[in-house]
């Protein structure tokens, strides 16, 4: 099957295979049973109009080299916001809660909503991207609005754009701004108490940043990501978060290296507004009471730990009672930022940190034999965390007696990240099989609007998963090269955390051979779990789906095998289309 053609040295990208296979395979997958035929249809007609204000791939290329004055970008959203009937001002009356960062924004931003609903106040929260569908990014008392929300909100402000087309700029918005401007619009209709906004990339210049008067604002952990749009350095990426404070308003940051954090300062001072550095979350727990987090992870503490102050801080400046009694620590800061108050976490909070949900995020699925992980780590410091993550609860993970465990990667990403060096953190992991696909949930998009994606083409997407595989073979015969023991043996299954997994048959396995391509999610499933997955039982497996010897090997051992972990990770839309077909309810 060419879609699953090995890529080794001496083999080219059969791109075109690929194509004609994805043609010959299309799958129509059903129609949500929660909503009546009528009701869904004007759902979907919402969506794909909203797709259309995705920018298609070629002119995202070409404004990317004639970027113009970002500061441009904020004023004509400002234009768009007024054309939809919305001023500055309105913006005010949301006591907005900003937050921003390289990695950890949304699960802080999780949080923090999660703890001041437990207040009994009515939240809004945006975030973005969304992982199943769209309502996702706008959501109300922690849940996505409805289909139906959705759709008269949507339609009204649509309709409301074209009515107010002037030769100023394009009569719509593109697609973030556009959903950006639904949220606010959302939010005051349905006169939410507050409203969590993360940004989107960076903060100067995202489109959330028309905001002007947030209540508090946060930025969790920095690194580098999106350098094409934010900058090649750390400092620049820094200056870029930093853009988000607002004179007066107070702004809480966690630990961060030298070099950032001094450009946050600086950004505080030019203001200028008070800016605190985070105490660690263990200065917040008694010793035999230990705060219990609802995400796991130990970078989680660190979002815990922000969300805790943003949340205090909002309480404390609309005036709320019980919001923490202070607490006398010895704490010192050395790193030329005052310290947020360390105080007891109210029973809302402890609950609220416990309590929360946030999908794809370190995630975890098990069913029958397979246990999925899900994480939407796409910069190396959070690809790093989720390995610590993967590798330490597969160790804390019974092992079975009974046959072999296998461990397997499914792996995307997207945009200009060196999937090379991600790659590459990901080998201690020790997978037995490594496979890729784009993030199509099946060949059609029949019935897939929530997931189509124009700002990408499908020779892309295709070419990226082989050059994926084509790095991953080689990372593997460097580690071969490094110690010839690992091309032929395999890992015990007990042992320390890097130490291996027992594979039968025990015989050496020749290097390059277990990575895969499959040409969707759907289908690299279906090889995965070998029907032992029971909710996801496909009607039918796709012709050809085992005919590659690597493939059909690897088949006979996963039905056999006792144990298998598979890891998702790389990129939020990838996990976001192994949720829809792992959680049907997800899409209902």
């Amino acid at each position: 099957m060419r879609a699953l053609r090995r890529l080794s040295p001496a083999s080219s990208l059969d791109l075109k295979g690929l194509k004609l296979w994805c043609k010959a395979s299309m799958i129509c997958p059903s129609i949500s049973t929660y909503l009546s035929w009528d009701e869904h249809a004007a759902f979907e007609d919402a969506v794909r109009a909203l797709n259309t204000l995705q920018t298609n791939a070629s002119y995202l290329e070409q404004a990317k080299q004639e970027r113009g004055d970002l500061q441009v970008q904020l004023e004509t959203m400002k234009h768009y916001l007024s054309r939809s009937g919305l001023q500055l001002e309105d913006l005010d009356q949301l006591k907005i809660i900003h937050v921003t960062g390289t990695k950890g924004k949304g699960s802080t931003c999780a949080f923090t909503e999660r703890i001041l609903r437990g207040y009994g106040l009515k939240t809004g929260f945006y975030s973005s991207p969304h992982l199943v569908q769209v309502r996702e990014r706008i959501r109300i008392n922690g849940e996505p609005i409805s289909p139906e929300l959705f759709t008269k909100y949507f339609w009204r402000l649509y309709n409301q754009l074209e009515e107010t087309k002037d030769g100023s700029c394009s009569s719509m918005p593109p697609y973030f701004r556009f959903l950006t401007i639904l949220a606010f619009h959302v939010f005051l209709q349905e006169k939410v108490d507050l409203a969590v906004v993360e940004v989107g990339i960076g903060g100067a210049y995202d489109c959330t940043n028309i905001i002007r008067k947030p209540v508090v604002c946060g930025i969790s952990s920095l690194g580098i990501d999106h350098t094409n749009i934010l900058g090649d350095t750390i400092e620049k990426i820094a200056w870029q978060k930093g853009g988000i404070f607002k004179p007066g308003v107070p702004a809480f940051t966690v630990s961060q290296p030298d070099s950032p954090l001094e450009v946050l300062k600086e950004c505080a001072q030019q203001l200028p507004c008070p800016l605190y550095l985070c105490p660690p979350l263990d200065a917040f727990e008694e010793e035999e009471q230990p705060l219990h987090l609802g995400l796991a992870g130990d970078h989680q503490r660190s979002n815990a730990a922000l969300a805790l102050q943003l949340a205090r801080c909002w309480l404390q400046q609309q005036g709320h009672k019980g919001i923490g009694e202070l607490k006398t620590v010895s704490l010192t800061s050395r790193r030329a930022l005052p310290l947020a108050p360390v105080f007891y976490p109210t029973r809302p909070m402890k609950q609220g940190l416990q309590d929360t949900e946030w999908l794809g995020r370190t995630q975890t699925l098990r069913r029958g034999a397979l246990t999925w992980y899900l994480d939407g780590a796409h910069t190396t410091n959070s690809i790093q965390a989720g390995v610590r993550w993967f590798r330490r609860a597969v160790l804390n993970q019974e092992k079975p007696n009974n046959g072999p465990e296998v461990r397997v990667l499914l792996f995307n990403a997207t945009g200009e990240r060196d999937t090379a060096a991600l790659l590459k953190l990901l080998q201690p992991c020790q997978f037995d099989y490594a496979v890729f696909c784009p993030n199509l949930t099946e060949i059609s998009p029949v019935g897939n609007a929530d997931q189509q994606n124009f700002t990408v083409t499908l020779d892309h997407m295709l070419t990226r998963c082989l050059e994926n595989q084509k790095h991953w073979n080689r990372l593997a015969e460097e580690k071969a090269g490094l110690d010839p023991w690992l091309a032929q043996t395999s890992e015990s299954s007990s042992g320390p955390l890097h130490g291996p997994l027992l594979l039968v048959p025990p015989a050496p396995r020749p290097l390059n051979t277990s990575s895969l391509v499959f040409s969707c999610i759907s289908h690299a499933l279906q090889w995965i779990s070998q029907g032992r997955d029971p909710h996801f039982q496909p009607s039918s497996l796709p012709r050809g789906l085992h005919s590659h010897p690597v493939a059909s090997t690897g088949a006979v051992l996963l039905k056999e095998a006792s144990s298998i972990q598979v890891l998702v990770t790389g990129s939020l839309h990838l996990v976001g289309g192994v949720l829809k077909l792992l959680d049907p309810s997800l899409s209902q």
